[in-house]
């Protein structure tokens, strides 16, 4: 497919490389033109000087023929206008924006414009690192908002089902690994103990959730 990504600091040239090695085409708006000598030496697509929610800039980049679109300048601004113009000029469905602060970042999530808050990123992985301690997670989404973490299964919840182990709105079992075998996890499915459960669970909730599984089951067993 043909992507435009605006915006060629380290983001965007490593976002551009890595989607041309992946066999797609791609080209790159920037309005420096010494912002191009991020790419590689070999990169074959196009670069196209100016600022990225001009439509005719847009364009000459080829948008009108593009699946997909990332927005990765250093500005919220810019990157959330390049976004619309996008989505709502041109209809491209797959669009992403950078910003950088995670505020906006949810006003614009809420209105339809997929984000990634990299305060919110940057945050949760320096956590992990300087508080090794900290309840952790083995999978965090781009916005920090969404985590999966795996945790064993105490044998007080051994006979109960996953449904009882979920919490509505903070978490959900996704998979359940038993014998070194994992399945997708439905809400009837027994647990037992020696199972490992990974978990999709809210970026601010893997605390509430840990609380609950180390809790005592209020169903009954099954």
């Amino acid at each position: 497919m043909h992507v435009v990504v605006v915006g060629c600091g380290r983001v965007g040239s490593g976002l551009a490389r890595t989607l041309e090695e992946s066999g797609h085409t791609v080209a790159v708006v920037d309005r420096r033109s010494k912002a191009f000598e991020r790419l590689p030496d070999d990169f074959a697509g196009k670069t196209v000087r100016g600022v990225g929610f001009d439509r005719d800039r847009l364009k000459a980049a080829g948008i009108e023929e593009a699946s997909a679109l990332a927005a990765v300048t250093n500005g919220d601004n810019s990157n959330i206008l390049v976004a619309r113009v996008a989505r709502e000029t041109f209809g491209v469905e797959n669009v992403v924006a950078r910003i950088y602060d995670p505020r906006r970042a949810k006003i614009y999530e809420r209105l339809g414009v997929p984000t990634i808050a990299t305060v919110e990123w940057a945050t949760e992985r320096v956590l992990q690192r300087i508080l090794p301690e900290r309840p952790s997670a083995e999978w965090i989404d781009a916005s920090a908002k969404v985590c999966l973490i795996e945790r064993p299964v105490p044998p007080k919840w051994a006979g109960h089902k996953v449904a009882e182990l979920d919490v509505a709105g903070h978490a959900r079992i996704a998979v359940v690994t038993r014998l070194g075998q994992g399945s997708v996890a439905g809400p009837d499915t027994v647990l037992q103990e020696g199972d490992l459960v990974h978990v999709s669970v809210d970026g601010g909730s893997i605390e509430f959730f840990d609380k609950h599984l180390n809790g005592a089951p209020t169903g009954g067993s099954h």
